[in-house]
């Protein structure tokens, strides 16, 4: 199954198509270690907790970069080109993935990780954040780990294995979220963000988020829905506002000097953090997020 026909095609530099081209079809002179590409940071390091450092993973879209907006590279045309596993999100959420992979007239395997999940929709259309929920977490990693054991079938015991632990993980900060948000009142239970990315979350664990963006970060609100959402926000005497560390905190800012609602720090959404930051990993991302949601909704 191909990942042309699954996601619409987005729009790609020339030069892209320049570098395919010329891009080499044999594998000499490559690091034999099996070479694997994820279209995000999130998604790269799933892939890494799973196989360790039994292949060599790298990202296309890095830390704190908005995957919504983004332009691929020749860089980015070659690690596609030379890679042997293509893990992308699917959902719709890599517009620009589809034309990347073609273009580059790569050989890799490509695996859809969010395959599998029920999505849910947000204005219509369906939502592609599926990681922003543990449950669905844990199907991107068997999802990883089914992919990278058929590839490497010397390999699969220790790939399970892997899987296996990191999934624990998940799911015992699964178990500790649920207890404390079980214990939130109904009215502390809104949140603001920059953009409409914590569906999945909100689902999962009852909360309701609102956002003057829709899911994807290119398009901006209009005056209308901007006052539309303040005076929905008065009404319902929303919790907390936070700002995303791939959008620009501006609209936040402006709803927290109309509404009086303090801002309670700043969410990762789409991506992890650069080194340093607080949100380096996919756990560490959910701890973070969920620590800082957890904190502004129990004041």
């Amino acid at each position: 199954m191909t990942l042309v026909k699954m996601i619409h095609a987005g729009l790609i530099p020339a030069a892209l198509a320049l570098f395919s081209l010329g891009a080499a079809a044999s594998t000499e002179g490559r690091n034999p270690q099996v070479q694997v590409v994820a279209s995000f940071s999130i998604l790269g390091d799933m892939v890494e907790e799973v196989v360790g450092d039994l292949a060599s993973v790298s990202t296309i879209v890095g830390p704190d970069a908005d995957a919504h907006l983004y332009q691929p590279s020749v860089a980015d045309a070659r690690a596609v080109a030379e890679a042997d596993i293509i893990f992308v999100n699917g959902l719709g959420f890599e517009t620009w993935a589809a034309t990347l992979i073609a273009e580059s007239g790569t050989g890799a395997a490509v695996h859809i990780a969010s395959k599998g999940i029920t999505p849910i929709k947000a204005d219509g259309a369906i939502d592609p954040h599926a990681w922003n929920s543990l449950a669905n977490g844990m199907i991107y990693v068997r999802n990883i780990a089914s992919a990278m054991g058929g590839a490497m079938p010397a390999r699969a015991a220790a790939i399970n294995a892997n899987a296996e632990a990191y999934i624990a993980k998940l799911k015992a900060f699964d178990a500790k979220t649920r207890a404390r948000i079980a214990a939130l009142p109904a009215n502390r239970r809104t949140v603001v963000t920059a953009h409409d990315a914590f569906g999945y979350l909100a689902h999962t664990y009852g909360l309701n988020f609102l956002a003057p963006q829709g899911i994807d970060t290119e398009a901006e609100p209009s005056a209308r829905d901007l006052a539309v959402l303040i005076a929905q926000l008065r009404a319902e005497s929303a919790a907390a506002l936070f700002v995303e560390n791939i959008a620009s905190p501006a609209l936040v800012r402006q709803i927290s000097d109309e509404t009086g609602i303090a801002i309670g720090g700043r969410l990762f959404s789409d991506a992890l953090s650069g080194s340093g930051g607080p949100a380096t990993s996919y756990l560490a991302m959910f701890r973070h997020n969920l620590g800082a949601l957890l904190d502004a909704l129990e004041r």
